[in-house]
């Protein structure tokens, strides 16, 4: 039997495929997350900060955008 996936919202994961291994802030309504975007997946993202990866549900996200150098 396979999986079928579906993307809730096809816009924002095509925005952070093409943001995958850059510098990301990312808005959650449970707060702010800021690294680096090592894996886009149809339901979540994968955020390495500190030398921990955090999983985001990307029905979570408010906002997220690349983080320059200063």
């Amino acid at each position: 039997m396979s999986k079928k996936w579906s993307i809730s919202d096809p816009f924002v994961y095509e925005a952070l495929t093409e943001l995958q291994n850059k510098p990301l802030a990312v808005q959650t309504v449970r707060g702010s997350v800021r690294g680096v975007l090592k894996r886009v997946m149809p339901d979540f993202i994968v955020i390495r900060m500190g030398g921990s990866s955090f999983y985001v549900r990307t029905a979570q996200i408010i906002w997220f955008h690349e983080v320059k150098d200063a």
